[in-house]
Protein backbone atom coordinates (compact mmCIF):
# COMPACT_ATOMS: atom_id res chain seq x y z
CA UNK A 1 0.00 0.00 0.00
CA UNK A 2 1.08 3.68 0.39
CA UNK A 3 2.43 2.38 3.43
CA UNK A 4 0.68 5.57 5.11
CA UNK A 5 -1.18 6.13 8.45
CA UNK A 6 -4.72 3.88 8.44
CA UNK A 7 -6.90 6.64 10.19
CA UNK A 8 -6.21 8.86 6.35
CA UNK A 9 -7.47 5.87 4.93
CA UNK A 10 -11.23 7.04 4.72
CA UNK A 11 -10.27 10.32 2.95
CA UNK A 12 -8.38 8.76 -0.14
CA UNK A 13 -11.45 5.66 -0.69
CA UNK A 14 -13.84 8.39 -1.33
CA UNK A 15 -11.53 9.91 -3.67
CA UNK A 16 -10.86 6.64 -5.13
CA UNK A 17 -14.28 5.51 -5.22
CA UNK A 18 -14.95 8.61 -6.63
CA UNK A 19 -13.01 8.00 -9.34
CA UNK A 20 -13.87 4.38 -10.23
CA UNK A 21 -17.54 5.88 -11.20
CA UNK A 22 -15.81 7.14 -14.56
CA UNK A 23 -14.33 3.73 -15.45
CA UNK A 24 -13.30 2.55 -18.66
CA UNK A 25 -14.23 -1.14 -19.75
CA UNK A 26 -10.92 -2.97 -20.01
CA UNK A 27 -10.09 -6.13 -21.66
CA UNK A 28 -10.28 -8.31 -18.25
CA UNK A 29 -12.61 -11.49 -17.11
CA UNK A 30 -14.54 -10.26 -14.57
CA UNK A 31 -17.96 -10.99 -12.51
CA UNK A 32 -19.81 -9.45 -15.36
CA UNK A 33 -22.96 -9.86 -12.65
CA UNK A 34 -21.78 -7.14 -11.01
CA UNK A 35 -20.06 -5.03 -13.30
CA UNK A 36 -22.23 -2.45 -16.02
CA UNK A 37 -20.47 -0.64 -18.77
CA UNK A 38 -18.61 2.52 -18.35
CA UNK A 39 -18.14 4.70 -21.61
CA UNK A 40 -17.07 8.23 -20.91
CA UNK A 41 -13.41 8.52 -21.17
CA UNK A 42 -11.78 10.54 -18.05
CA UNK A 43 -10.44 13.54 -18.35
CA UNK A 44 -7.95 15.54 -16.08
CA UNK A 45 -7.57 18.25 -14.55
CA UNK A 46 -3.93 19.76 -14.71
CA UNK A 47 -4.45 22.37 -11.90
CA UNK A 48 -6.46 25.58 -10.75
CA UNK A 49 -9.60 26.62 -13.23
CA UNK A 50 -8.33 29.53 -15.62
CA UNK A 51 -11.17 32.12 -16.04
CA UNK A 52 -11.53 34.42 -18.72
CA UNK A 53 -10.75 38.38 -17.24
CA UNK A 54 -12.94 41.07 -18.50
CA UNK A 55 -11.88 43.07 -21.05
CA UNK A 56 -9.22 46.37 -20.37
CA UNK A 57 -7.50 48.60 -22.42
CA UNK A 58 -5.09 47.57 -24.99
CA UNK A 59 -1.32 47.45 -23.63
CA UNK A 60 1.74 46.53 -24.68
CA UNK A 61 2.19 42.70 -25.14
CA UNK A 62 4.05 41.15 -22.39
CA UNK A 63 7.45 39.42 -22.86
CA UNK A 64 7.03 35.40 -23.53
CA UNK A 65 7.86 33.57 -20.01
CA UNK A 66 11.27 32.27 -20.03
CA UNK A 67 12.08 28.95 -19.21
CA UNK A 68 14.77 27.71 -16.82
CA UNK A 69 17.69 27.11 -18.54
CA UNK A 70 18.00 23.28 -17.04
CA UNK A 71 17.65 20.59 -19.21
CA UNK A 72 15.80 18.58 -16.46
CA UNK A 73 13.14 21.31 -16.13
CA UNK A 74 9.59 20.06 -16.63
CA UNK A 75 6.96 22.35 -17.27
CA UNK A 76 4.51 19.81 -16.28
CA UNK A 77 2.77 20.78 -12.46
CA UNK A 78 2.07 17.25 -11.62
CA UNK A 79 5.83 16.15 -12.24
CA UNK A 80 7.63 15.76 -8.70
CA UNK A 81 11.18 14.70 -9.93
CA UNK A 82 12.86 14.45 -13.37
CA UNK A 83 16.35 12.71 -14.65
CA UNK A 84 15.97 9.85 -12.55
CA UNK A 85 17.60 6.61 -13.22
CA UNK A 86 15.02 3.64 -13.87
CA UNK A 87 13.00 3.85 -10.60
CA UNK A 88 11.92 0.59 -8.70
CA UNK A 89 10.09 1.71 -5.79
CA UNK A 90 8.14 4.44 -3.85
CA UNK A 91 6.89 5.02 -0.73
CA UNK A 92 5.20 8.12 0.95
CA UNK A 93 7.21 9.56 3.80
CA UNK A 94 4.53 10.64 6.61
CA UNK A 95 4.41 13.84 6.03
CA UNK A 96 2.71 13.47 3.34
CA UNK A 97 3.98 15.74 0.76
CA UNK A 98 7.20 14.07 -0.09
CA UNK A 99 8.23 10.66 -0.90
CA UNK A 100 11.39 8.05 -1.27
CA UNK A 101 11.88 6.28 -4.41
CA UNK A 102 14.64 4.46 -5.45
CA UNK A 103 17.01 4.16 -8.57
CA UNK A 104 17.08 0.03 -9.55
CA UNK A 105 20.09 0.30 -11.25
CA UNK A 106 22.38 2.21 -9.32
CA UNK A 107 20.86 1.16 -5.55
CA UNK A 108 20.15 5.00 -4.30
CA UNK A 109 17.44 6.09 -2.71
CA UNK A 110 16.33 9.70 -3.06
CA UNK A 111 13.68 12.16 -1.13
CA UNK A 112 11.58 13.93 -3.56
CA UNK A 113 9.60 16.58 -2.74
CA UNK A 114 7.22 19.12 -5.40
CA UNK A 115 9.57 22.26 -6.47
CA UNK A 116 12.52 21.35 -4.54
CA UNK A 117 15.77 18.89 -5.92
CA UNK A 118 16.13 15.63 -5.17
CA UNK A 119 18.10 14.18 -2.11
CA UNK A 120 19.90 11.33 -2.00
CA UNK A 121 19.44 9.80 1.21
CA UNK A 122 20.90 6.58 1.04
CA UNK A 123 23.13 4.03 -1.83
CA UNK A 124 23.16 0.24 -1.78
CA UNK A 125 25.09 -1.76 -3.11
CA UNK A 126 23.14 -4.10 -5.65
CA UNK A 127 23.91 -6.04 -8.67
CA UNK A 128 21.42 -3.71 -11.49
CA UNK A 129 22.24 -6.23 -14.26
CA UNK A 130 18.82 -7.56 -16.01
CA UNK A 131 16.12 -6.51 -14.17
CA UNK A 132 17.42 -6.99 -10.64
CA UNK A 133 18.71 -4.09 -8.38
CA UNK A 134 17.18 -1.71 -5.67
CA UNK A 135 13.42 -3.28 -6.46
CA UNK A 136 11.12 -2.00 -3.34
CA UNK A 137 11.51 -0.40 0.00
CA UNK A 138 9.26 0.41 2.96
CA UNK A 139 9.34 2.27 5.85
CA UNK A 140 9.42 0.90 9.08
CA UNK A 141 6.21 1.21 11.24
CA UNK A 142 8.01 3.49 13.63
CA UNK A 143 9.78 5.45 11.14
CA UNK A 144 9.68 8.30 12.78
CA UNK A 145 11.42 7.77 15.84
CA UNK A 146 14.21 5.08 14.02
CA UNK A 147 13.94 6.11 10.49
CA UNK A 148 14.64 2.42 9.27
CA UNK A 149 13.53 1.81 5.71
CA UNK A 150 13.58 -2.08 4.30
CA UNK A 151 14.72 -2.89 1.09
CA UNK A 152 14.41 -6.01 -1.77
CA UNK A 153 17.55 -5.94 -3.61
CA UNK A 154 19.61 -8.36 -6.22
CA UNK A 155 23.16 -9.23 -4.77
CA UNK A 156 25.26 -11.15 -7.02
CA UNK A 157 24.10 -14.44 -5.47
CA UNK A 158 20.59 -14.27 -4.52
CA UNK A 159 18.10 -11.48 -3.87
CA UNK A 160 17.29 -10.42 -0.18
CA UNK A 161 15.66 -8.44 2.45
CA UNK A 162 17.80 -5.55 3.91
CA UNK A 163 17.41 -3.43 6.32
CA UNK A 164 18.67 0.15 6.37
CA UNK A 165 19.49 2.68 9.30
CA UNK A 166 20.96 5.96 9.27
CA UNK A 167 24.82 6.21 9.05
CA UNK A 168 25.29 2.25 8.95
CA UNK A 169 25.69 -0.58 6.85
CA UNK A 170 22.86 -2.41 5.49
CA UNK A 171 22.04 -5.59 7.32
CA UNK A 172 20.36 -8.48 6.05
CA UNK A 173 16.62 -9.55 6.85
CA UNK A 174 15.88 -12.30 5.01
CA UNK A 175 18.65 -13.97 2.57
CA UNK A 176 18.50 -16.73 -0.26
CA UNK A 177 15.74 -15.84 -1.95
CA UNK A 178 17.00 -17.22 -5.31
CA UNK A 179 17.57 -15.01 -8.65
CA UNK A 180 17.87 -15.54 -11.94
CA UNK A 181 18.53 -14.19 -15.57
CA UNK A 182 15.34 -12.77 -15.38
CA UNK A 183 11.94 -12.56 -12.97
CA UNK A 184 13.98 -11.43 -9.85
CA UNK A 185 11.23 -8.31 -9.15
CA UNK A 186 10.06 -8.04 -5.68
CA UNK A 187 7.90 -5.99 -3.25
CA UNK A 188 7.40 -5.00 -0.08
CA UNK A 189 4.78 -3.83 2.61
CA UNK A 190 4.73 -3.86 6.50
CA UNK A 191 0.33 -5.87 6.99
CA UNK A 192 1.26 -4.91 10.70
CA UNK A 193 3.89 -3.81 12.80
CA UNK A 194 5.30 -7.00 12.94
CA UNK A 195 4.57 -8.79 10.23
CA UNK A 196 6.58 -7.68 6.52
CA UNK A 197 5.30 -8.96 3.72
CA UNK A 198 7.56 -9.97 0.97
CA UNK A 199 6.68 -10.73 -2.52
CA UNK A 200 9.52 -12.48 -4.06
CA UNK A 201 9.73 -13.12 -8.31
CA UNK A 202 9.86 -16.75 -9.74
CA UNK A 203 13.39 -15.79 -11.14
CA UNK A 204 12.35 -17.22 -14.52
CA UNK A 205 11.12 -21.06 -13.06
CA UNK A 206 7.47 -21.33 -12.89
CA UNK A 207 8.66 -24.70 -11.52
CA UNK A 208 10.34 -23.24 -8.37
CA UNK A 209 7.15 -21.21 -7.82
CA UNK A 210 5.17 -24.14 -7.07
CA UNK A 211 8.11 -25.39 -5.06
CA UNK A 212 7.30 -25.20 -1.30
CA UNK A 213 11.17 -25.80 -0.36
CA UNK A 214 11.61 -22.76 -2.31
CA UNK A 215 11.54 -19.00 -1.37
CA UNK A 216 11.07 -18.29 -5.02
CA UNK A 217 7.63 -17.10 -6.18
CA UNK A 218 6.22 -16.34 -3.09
CA UNK A 219 3.99 -13.89 -1.04
CA UNK A 220 6.07 -14.46 2.29
CA UNK A 221 5.00 -13.39 6.20
CA UNK A 222 8.16 -12.47 7.94
CA UNK A 223 7.59 -12.23 11.74
CA UNK A 224 9.20 -9.07 14.22
CA UNK A 225 12.23 -8.29 11.14
CA UNK A 226 15.46 -7.99 12.45
CA UNK A 227 18.78 -8.33 11.55
CA UNK A 228 19.68 -11.61 12.60
CA UNK A 229 22.06 -14.40 11.80
CA UNK A 230 20.21 -17.65 11.81
CA UNK A 231 16.30 -16.02 10.61
CA UNK A 232 13.30 -18.48 11.05
CA UNK A 233 11.65 -19.17 7.73
CA UNK A 234 8.82 -17.25 7.15
CA UNK A 235 5.20 -18.41 6.31
CA UNK A 236 4.07 -18.84 3.40
CA UNK A 237 1.01 -17.16 2.10
CA UNK A 238 1.08 -17.82 -1.43
CA UNK A 239 2.71 -19.32 -4.04
CA UNK A 240 2.79 -19.26 -7.93
CA UNK A 241 3.77 -16.03 -8.20
CA UNK A 242 5.12 -15.59 -12.00
CA UNK A 243 7.16 -11.64 -12.27
CA UNK A 244 6.16 -10.23 -9.00
CA UNK A 245 4.15 -6.49 -9.18
CA UNK A 246 3.20 -5.05 -6.20
CA UNK A 247 2.28 -6.27 -2.67
CA UNK A 248 -0.57 -3.65 -0.54
CA UNK A 249 -2.18 -4.43 2.77
CA UNK A 250 -5.68 -2.89 3.37
CA UNK A 251 -7.50 -1.95 6.15
CA UNK A 252 -9.79 -4.88 6.46
CA UNK A 253 -6.48 -7.06 7.05
CA UNK A 254 -6.61 -8.14 3.63
CA UNK A 255 -3.47 -8.48 0.90
CA UNK A 256 -3.49 -7.63 -2.59
CA UNK A 257 -0.94 -9.01 -4.60
CA UNK A 258 -0.28 -8.12 -8.58
CA UNK A 259 1.52 -10.75 -10.52
CA UNK A 260 2.68 -11.17 -14.21
CA UNK A 261 2.07 -15.13 -15.52
CA UNK A 262 2.73 -16.37 -19.09
CA UNK A 263 -0.80 -16.27 -19.91
CA UNK A 264 -2.42 -13.13 -18.03
CA UNK A 265 -1.54 -10.70 -15.52
CA UNK A 266 -3.33 -11.17 -11.90
CA UNK A 267 -4.43 -9.37 -9.12
CA UNK A 268 -5.26 -11.68 -5.98
CA UNK A 269 -6.52 -11.06 -2.75
CA UNK A 270 -5.48 -12.79 0.50
CA UNK A 271 -8.10 -12.97 3.24
CA UNK A 272 -7.74 -11.73 6.71
CA UNK A 273 -7.52 -15.36 7.71
CA UNK A 274 -5.11 -16.20 4.77
CA UNK A 275 -7.67 -18.05 2.79
CA UNK A 276 -6.99 -17.44 -1.27
CA UNK A 277 -9.96 -17.17 -3.78
CA UNK A 278 -10.08 -17.22 -7.40
CA UNK A 279 -8.08 -13.81 -9.01
CA UNK A 280 -10.40 -10.64 -7.97
CA UNK A 281 -8.91 -9.87 -11.41
CA UNK A 282 -6.84 -10.37 -14.63
CA UNK A 283 -5.81 -8.83 -17.99
CA UNK A 284 -5.49 -11.55 -20.49
CA UNK A 285 -4.26 -9.04 -22.92
CA UNK A 286 -0.66 -8.47 -20.03
CA UNK A 287 -0.30 -5.05 -20.10
CA UNK A 288 2.72 -5.20 -17.45
CA UNK A 289 0.90 -4.96 -14.12
CA UNK A 290 3.06 -3.47 -11.40
CA UNK A 291 2.75 -2.19 -7.85
CA UNK A 292 -0.11 -1.21 -6.19
CA UNK A 293 -1.77 0.70 -3.28
CA UNK A 294 -4.88 -0.14 -1.91
CA UNK A 295 -7.69 0.71 0.73
CA UNK A 296 -11.47 -0.10 2.06
CA UNK A 297 -13.34 0.14 -1.32
CA UNK A 298 -10.71 0.81 -4.05
CA UNK A 299 -7.05 -0.96 -5.11
CA UNK A 300 -4.63 1.31 -7.76
CA UNK A 301 -2.75 -1.13 -10.01
CA UNK A 302 0.12 0.38 -11.63
CA UNK A 303 0.19 -0.77 -15.41
CA UNK A 304 3.92 -0.79 -17.29
CA UNK A 305 3.15 -1.82 -20.67
CA UNK A 306 -0.52 -0.18 -21.01
CA UNK A 307 1.01 3.17 -19.83
CA UNK A 308 -1.56 3.80 -17.14
CA UNK A 309 -3.07 3.74 -13.67
CA UNK A 310 -5.60 1.07 -13.20
CA UNK A 311 -8.53 1.64 -10.45
CA UNK A 312 -10.41 -1.21 -9.55
CA UNK A 313 -13.50 -0.34 -7.41
CA UNK A 314 -13.95 -3.23 -4.88
CA UNK A 315 -16.37 -4.93 -2.79
CA UNK A 316 -15.87 -3.70 1.23
CA UNK A 317 -16.63 -7.11 2.78
CA UNK A 318 -16.19 -9.80 -0.09
CA UNK A 319 -13.05 -8.00 -1.67
CA UNK A 320 -14.51 -8.57 -5.07
CA UNK A 321 -14.02 -6.16 -8.15
CA UNK A 322 -17.73 -4.60 -8.63
CA UNK A 323 -16.57 -2.57 -11.75
CA UNK A 324 -14.00 -2.77 -14.91
CA UNK A 325 -10.96 -0.73 -14.09
CA UNK A 326 -10.69 2.90 -14.90
CA UNK A 327 -7.71 4.15 -16.79
CA UNK A 328 -5.99 6.96 -15.79
CA UNK A 329 -3.42 9.54 -17.58
CA UNK A 330 -3.14 6.53 -19.97
CA UNK A 331 -0.12 7.56 -22.48
CA UNK A 332 0.69 10.43 -20.56
CA UNK A 333 3.43 9.17 -18.67
CA UNK A 334 4.41 6.17 -20.81
CA UNK A 335 5.83 2.89 -18.51
CA UNK A 336 4.63 3.44 -14.77
CA UNK A 337 5.48 1.62 -12.35
CA UNK A 338 4.92 2.82 -8.95
CA UNK A 339 1.84 3.40 -7.36
CA UNK A 340 1.02 5.53 -3.82
CA UNK A 341 -1.79 7.50 -2.59
CA UNK A 342 -1.64 10.45 -0.64
CA UNK A 343 -3.81 12.05 2.01
CA UNK A 344 -5.63 13.92 -0.56
CA UNK A 345 -6.07 10.99 -3.31
CA UNK A 346 -3.77 11.73 -5.65
CA UNK A 347 -2.00 8.57 -6.71
CA UNK A 348 2.14 9.54 -7.05
CA UNK A 349 3.78 7.18 -9.34
CA UNK A 350 7.45 6.77 -10.87
CA UNK A 351 8.18 5.87 -14.41
CA UNK A 352 10.42 3.46 -15.71
CA UNK A 353 10.80 4.48 -19.57
CA UNK A 354 14.72 3.74 -19.33
CA UNK A 355 13.77 0.57 -18.96
CA UNK A 356 12.11 -0.84 -22.32
CA UNK A 357 10.87 2.53 -23.11
CA UNK A 358 10.91 5.53 -24.99
CA UNK A 359 12.15 8.33 -22.59
CA UNK A 360 11.79 11.91 -23.19
CA UNK A 361 14.25 14.72 -22.08
CA UNK A 362 13.26 14.26 -18.57
CA UNK A 363 12.66 10.80 -18.02
CA UNK A 364 12.84 9.05 -15.42
CA UNK A 365 10.50 10.67 -13.21
CA UNK A 366 8.02 11.18 -9.95
CA UNK A 367 4.32 11.77 -11.19
CA UNK A 368 1.47 12.82 -9.14
CA UNK A 369 -1.32 11.42 -11.40
CA UNK A 370 -4.51 14.37 -11.62
CA UNK A 371 -7.65 14.07 -10.91
CA UNK A 372 -10.51 13.08 -13.20
CA UNK A 373 -12.32 16.63 -13.51
CA UNK A 374 -15.50 15.96 -11.89
CA UNK A 375 -14.10 12.95 -10.48
CA UNK A 376 -14.15 14.78 -6.24
CA UNK A 377 -11.73 15.23 -4.16
CA UNK A 378 -11.09 15.70 0.02
CA UNK A 379 -13.68 17.55 1.87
Amino acid sequence: MTKGEPHRTSRRVAVLCAITALALTGCARFDEAASSPFTPEPTFDPGAEVKPKSPAAPSSPKPEPTVPDDPCFDADPNVVATCLDTTGGLVLLPDGASALVTERRTGRILRVTPQQPAVEVARIPVDGTSDGGLLDIALSPTYVEDHLIYAYVTTPSDNRVVRIAPGDVPKDVLTGIPRGADGNAGALAFASPNELMVLTGDAGDPVAAADPGSLAGKLLKVLSPTSNPHPPRPAVMLSGIGTAGGVCPDPSGAIWVTDRTATEDRLQRVRPDGTVGTPAWTWPDRPGVADCAAGPGAVAVALTDGRAMAVLATDRESGAVTTAPALLAQDLYGRLGAAAIDENGRIWSATVNKAGGQPGPTDDRVVKLPMPSGGGGPD
